[in-house]
């Protein structure tokens, strides 16, 4: 008989790779920037409306969130208590003199992982450098514990909440491959007494119900926190799931994240931020956070209809090999390079089947050696590129911002023969900045 689950070690860099000290600690200071800018968007109704726009016209699953979104302002925030658990994905893009700079590939709004997985790989290459004689390498290791920094939040919010009895309900999928990451963040609730359940879309929508005052019951448990671990991408959805999805947004329960926020990180709202003055929208009279935000913005570039547009696919049918196409969606493997690029603007340029996209400057990292540890995959010097990510998590209670930490950091290390995907999508593994 088939074994229906194997258990499996997570795919790590056999040595820490080297990344910049001033761009690794340039990254950790603009996070709680960052996670101010992601609530403020989330706030800003006509904002919302304005950059998504076109991309409802065209992309139904970002459509059908819009449509929560709507029927949530339209009945009013059962909810004052705003929890944000993000993560910020960088390359380091080389200059022509040599030098780096910090260029944010995105921003993960919902289900942001490998915080419990990153909070374990610092003494994994400890002692690797140890048994390689390196002991005074091994002490060059940062420490790093995301597992705490998001479980701070959710222990925030559900102290904020008020009910003991009330549970964080882990929204999951059937299938979890990830689910260390998971269980490290679950402990440390389990550990501050906080109960946890895990349930699928399918559970909220057979037992779920809200009482006269909105609170959420889940299998007869009432529910402080929705901990989105699942609901990112279409296939995650039956007609069925979207009803659960939109109970629980109209609940009292806390969402993390909620629809608002979920949309903020939408690519399409990361191309708008990029365009002159919006970021001064969200910082009045606090022109040194624009600055330190804008620094780390890459090219963006609208594909909406009219002449801008126009212009952005002309340019990149010219040079496909400088910029990525991405669509609206999340949990790799989705963006698109080089020949794919002319293949699907050829195909839609005419149509506003283009406004679901937006085109970015590829950025161009330089190349580290490095072994990856991986299952089934023989064991071969590797030319790497590395993405460093850096979490973020917040609570807001009404107007006043509670809590707001940068919660640690993520190296993520692929072979330079993968345009795209990370450690979920079977193509990067976990690494260890090694500061220089």
């Amino acid at each position: 008989m088939q074994p229906t689950s194997v258990v499996t070690y997570a795919p790590f860099t056999l040595f820490p790779s080297p990344v910049p000290k001033d761009t690794f600690h340039q990254a950790l200071a603009v996070q709680t920037h960052y996670n101010r800018l992601v609530d403020r968007i989330s706030q800003d109704s006509s904002f919302l409306e304005e950059a998504l726009a076109t991309t409802i016209k065209v992309d139904d699953f970002t459509g059908r969130l819009f449509n929560i979104y709507r029927h949530v302002l339209q009945e009013g925030k059962t909810q004052s208590i705003v929890l944000g658990l993000n993560r910020s994905d960088y390359m380091l893009d080389q200059n022509g003199d040599g030098s780096a700079s910090l260029k944010q590939i995105e921003i993960n709004t919902i289900a942001a992982s490998f915080g419990g997985l990153a909070s374990h790989t610092p003494n994994v290459h400890r002692h690797i450098l140890k048994v390689a004689g390196r002991l005074e390498d091994s002490k060059r290791i940062l420490d790093n514990n995301p597992s705490a920094g998001l479980a701070k939040g959710l222990a925030k919010a559900w102290e904020l909440y008020g009910s003991e009895r009330a549970v964080v309900l882990y929204l999951v999928e059937e299938l979890q491959r990830n689910i260390f990451d998971h269980r490290y963040v679950e402990n440390e609730l389990w550990k501050r007494n906080i109960p946890v359940i895990r349930r699928q879309f399918e559970d909220v929508a057979k037992t779920g119900f809200l009482d006269q005052d909105k609170r959420l019951f889940v299998d007869g448990r009432e529910v402080a926190i929705v901990y989105f671990r699942n609901g990112y991408m279409p296939q995650n959805y039956t007609e069925q799931n979207w009803e659960a999805r939109l109970m629980m947004e109209r609940s009292l329960a806390v969402k993390c994240p909620d629809i608002s926020t979920h949309l903020a990180g939408t690519k399409k709202v990361q191309q708008e931020l990029a365009r002159p003055g919006v970021l001064e929208r969200f910082f009045p009279g606090e022109p040194d956070v624009v600055d330190q935000i804008r620094a780390t913005f890459a090219g963006l570039y609208t594909l909406d209809m009219g002449p801008e547009g126009d212009k952005t696919v002309a340019m990149a049918l010219a040079k496909p090999d400088q910029f990525v196409l991405k669509p609206q969606r999340e949990g790799g493997g989705n963006n698109l390079y080089g020949a794919e690029i002319c293949q699907v603007l050829e195909g839609v340029k005419q149509s506003t089947e283009r406004m679901a996209y937006i085109l970015m400057d590829k950025v161009q990292p330089r190349p580290v050696h490095n072994y990856l540890l991986r299952l089934g995959t023989p064991l071969k010097l590797s030319t790497c590129l590395s993405e460093l990510g850096v979490f973020g998590a917040y609570v807001r209670h009404g107007q006043d911002m509670v809590l707001n930490e940068c919660a640690g950091h993520l190296l993520r290390t692929k072979s330079d023969e993968h345009s795209d995907g990370g450690v979920a999508a079977g193509v990067a593994v976990l690494d260890n900045p090694f500061l220089v």
